[in-house]
């Protein structure tokens, strides 16, 4: 037997996206998105609302940070989720994270967030709240690094579960991508 939902936003895992941009004064702004994920092999497409100072920024700069927030930084990725940027301009340093500039496009790194995506926008349709970025750079602090690739037991990222509204940590390795199914290639 399944339970039908309807047509509703709901995959799994749902990344929790912090898009982080610079207003027209430097001042670091970031919010909080599920609502995305890789494209294409160099491009990020997140859904965005008009409305939000995060998209004023990147349609002014015409770049921002993507960074994937971990467990040790869930109440502030929360925070700059419910909390505008048209509001309260300050909202980085009231969560507490530092931002650098990227070395790679106009948008703040936040120290306290392990993995960053660089990105230039390529295109923005207020009607879909489509943002399409390209990748410019990926990179890790060195925290969650193990033999120089990322390792998720020490990472810890969060996930966004949208039937229950929870933030959930990615588990254990269950299996060897490109390897496990092999094992059905000995029965063909």
């Amino acid at each position: 037997m399944r339970k039908n939902f309807g047509a509703k936003p709901m995959i799994y895992p749902m990344p929790v996206l912090i898009i982080g941009t610079y207003d027209e004064n430097g001042t670091p702004n970031a919010m909080n998105a599920a609502w995305g994920g890789i494209s294409e092999e160099k491009e990020i497409s997140i859904c965005i609302s008009e409305d939000h100072k995060t998209t004023e920024n990147i349609l002014k700069t015409k770049a921002f940070t993507v960074s994937i927030p971990d467990t040790e930084n869930i109440v502030a990725a929360d925070y700059v989720g419910i909390v505008s940027g048209n509001k309260i301009p300050d909202k980085i340093a009231r969560c507490g994270w530092t931002a650098v500039r990227s070395e790679f496009v106009d948008a703040p790194v936040f120290e306290a967030l392990p993995l960053v995506l660089a990105c230039k926008l390529l295109s923005y349709d207020a009607q879909s709240c489509r943002l399409v970025g390209e990748i410019i750079e990926v990179s890790a602090d060195e925290r969650i690094l193990t033999n120089e690739n990322i390792d998720l037991t020490k990472f810890h990222p969060i996930t966004y579960d949208p039937a229950n509204h929870k933030y959930v940590a990615l588990g254990a390795v269950v299996g060897n991508a490109f390897s496990d199914g092999k094992q059905l290639l000995k029965n063909n």
